[in-house]
């Protein structure tokens, strides 16, 4: 494998990690890293969304002692198959949403105005909900996953289904909708994490069969360098965001938000970035 590859897809690994799991949209990110490093290409947006499946292996290593206690219990234990049903009412509206509608998302939405719209927008959610949630600290009723309904499971889902929109963050939109919608700020957080596994698993299997036609084993040192970069820096990611919502809000990720989104707005109007292909 070519050095330099293996260098542009270590550092895009390096940014899936560190993105996807906060509210700030890794697919904006990975555009604009990729643009920088000349790492575009249609291979290249399978390569993209299949490191993603490095991203989901952190969530599965952190939480790995939940995971296997809810695996042990599927068929004997109502808590473990609450929560197992729970994830899986929720993975379902972004999953038919997005096999109906992808391609047209793509075509329409895929483009510097919309994902700069997205990015602003989102921003001002998160400073509309962490204001509501400054006035009325009390307004979460669920402290811990394991006391959510199936209600509560499908109101995040459609929640996350907004992150078919580019530039929305697909953890911004299940974090901040679980706030929204009665979660803790760790409830929240941590159901996103569990969401992860399915949907990352889902859109990296759908993805790598659908393109198939564009790979060939000389792709996989290239894949699993990426893959192995978005692990260990979505791992950290993981640890230092479960550090961090124990004290501090999620105000600075909307700023970054809005001023990230004009950083869109000027890199596309410039030249700069080559937001669609």
């Amino acid at each position: 494998m070519d050095l330099i590859l293996a260098f542009k897809a270590v550092i895009m690994g390096i940014v899936e990690g560190l993105t996807e799991f906060l509210p700030i949209s890794s697919t904006g990110h990975l555009i604009l890293a990729g643009s920088l490093l000349d790492f575009t290409g249609e291979k290249i947006k399978v390569f993209e969304i299949a490191i993603q499946a490095g991203a989901m292996l952190a969530v599965i290593w952190e939480y790995r002692a939940k995971i296997a206690s809810v695996s042990s219990g599927l068929f004997s234990d109502a808590k473990a198959q609450k929560f197992a049903f729970n994830l899986v009412i929720a993975f379902l509206p972004a999953a038919a949403l997005g096999v109906l509608f992808n391609k047209k998302i793509k075509a329409v939405l895929f483009a510097p105005v919309p994902v700069a719209i997205a990015f602003i927008v989102g921003g001002l959610i998160i400073l509309w909900v962490e204001r509501r949630n400054k006035a009325d600290p009390v307004a979460a009723r669920i402290d811990s996953v394991d006391d959510m309904t199936p209600l509560d499971a499908l109101k995040v889902g459609c929640a996350q289904a907004f992150a078919l929109i580019p530039g929305t963050s697909r953890s911004g939109a299940t974090i901040i909708g679980g706030m929204l919608f009665g979660l803790s700020r760790k409830a929240a957080t941590e159901f996103s994490f569990f969401l992860a596994i399915p949907t990352l698993l889902g859109a990296t299997v759908y993805s790598l069969y659908k393109e198939r036609a564009l790979l060939s084993m000389a792709d996989v040192p290239l894949f699993g360098v990426g893959t192995i970069a978005a692990f260990i820096s979505a791992f950290i990611c993981v640890r230092w965001l479960l550090r961090y919502i124990s004290s501090h809000d999620f105000t600075i990720f909307a700023w970054y938000r809005i001023a990230f989104g004009f950083v869109v707005i000027a890199s596309a109007y410039s030249g700069w970035v080559v937001w669609a292909d």
